[in-house]
């Protein structure tokens, strides 16, 4: 991947791209990808994770595979996600405990049934390592020989797959659905449509005139020193582990330099007038959809500087230009809203038929839970 700065995105709102602008799970970037996660530790990688990685071709898709068991983070461990996470979630309700104290509960009662399950002992299609693994456009056929190819080789793990929305994946969300797998929702995430012009929006307008006018540089991961590796890894970590929970990924400078190198993502940072890097955008692009896994910035500076606008404005007009699904991940739901993102909510495909009764009625009960209760909480509290 190649990076150069754009022009606005208001000029290039006219002139689209062809779509998509990435290939569907590039199976060059898959071995790369499961060739560096062999060298040594995963922790020397993602900090807080403990799986291993291999490949499957299964319905002529590539996709990478995780294998992974027990308490880990929550990209392998739907226990770290549904529970843990959500009860950092509930710091948001402090200030009513009627909402707080009972969404406690009830995240409680699931501790059991997520155990019960088995969910942990996985093994996980289309795993590219991020909180959002854009998923290829999946068929009944590709996804039962999918899922006969993990049963074959995994017969006691639960098959997962991440990722799923209506807005991009509505055709591949049948197509499990029609092979046995459950859809659990996961969160609620925000997704800007390439076919919605966004170019009026004000906020889109502010933003692009902000960045266009600030000091700061932007500068490809091309030009970057191993200390400004070292400082991106810093800068992601005061925003996602420092500011909102030591949950999230602790993606190491090893990973982004590598994930830089091999082209797994895209990184561009903001460079001040003292020559240092204070903000950090790393771009995944898979088929129909762009995310960003990798977002950080220095907290420390004035909230007026704009550093998170700015980043944004980099994604959102690399998103125009490839006239690719933009997917804003969680969060910010203002922030995200004002600038035409729409909310829908994100699912985790499992499928459990081949496993033990108990795990099979206890994944029954949790995706009812889920589906009554959950995304009602996730669509009322914008979560």
């Amino acid at each position: 991947m190649s990076f150069s700065p754009w022009p606005s995105i208001l000029s290039q709102a006219s002139q689209p791209e062809p779509a998509p602008s990435a290939p569907s799970n590039d199976p060059e970037l898959i071995a790369k990808l499961v060739k560096i996660c062999g060298r040594g530790p995963m922790q020397d990688l993602v900090g807080n994770l403990d799986a291993s990685m291999d490949v499957t071709q299964a319905g002529g898709i590539h996709m990478p595979v995780s294998l992974s068991s027990g308490r880990n983070c929550y990209i392998c461990d739907p226990g770290t996600a549904y529970i843990d996470y959500a009860i950092e979630e509930t710091r948001h309700f402090t200030t009513k405990p009627w909402v707080q104290k009972p969404l406690l509960g009830l995240i409680a009662a699931c501790r059991p049934l997520l155990a019960l399950a088995r969910l942990d002992h996985q093994v996980q299609a289309n795993n590219w390592l991020f909180s959002t693994n854009p998923v290829p456009p999946l068929t009944q056929q590709s996804v039962a020989a999918l899922r006969d190819d993990m049963i074959q080789a995994h017969h006691d793990r639960a098959i997962v797959i991440r990722s799923l929305n209506a807005m991009a994946d509505n055709s591949s969300i049948d197509a499990l659905k029609g092979a046995g797998f459950a859809l659990l929702p996961s969160r609620q995430i925000y997704v800007l449509d390439p076919a919605a012009d966004q170019s009026s929006k004000p906020d889109i307008k502010r933003d692009a005139k902000l960045l266009a006018d600030s000091p700061y540089r932007i500068v490809p991961a091309a030009s970057f020193s191993a200390n400004d590796f070292s400082r991106a890894e810093q800068l992601y970590n005061m925003l996602y582990l420092d500011k909102y929970t030591q949950l999230n990924p602790h993606y190491t400078a090893s990973f982004l330099a590598q994930a830089h190198q091999i082209g797994l993502l895209e990184i561009i940072g903001l460079r001040g007038p003292d020559d240092q890097l204070d903000g950090v955008i790393g771009l995944f692009s898979n088929g129909n959809t762009m995310t960003v896994p990798i977002l950080g910035y220095d907290i420390s500076k004035p909230q007026e500087t704009g550093l998170y606008r700015m980043l944004n404005s980099l994604g959102q007009q690399r998103a125009a230009k490839t006239q690719q699904f933009y997917n804003m991940s969680a969060g910010a739901a203002s922030f995200k809203r004002h600038r035409g993102a729409v909310a829908t909510i994100e699912y985790t495909a499992v499928y459990v038929r081949h496993l033990k009764w108990r795990q099979r009625i206890a994944t029954r009960v949790i995706k009812a839970l889920l589906t009554t209760i959950g995304v009602r909480v996730l669509r009322r509290f914008a979560l």
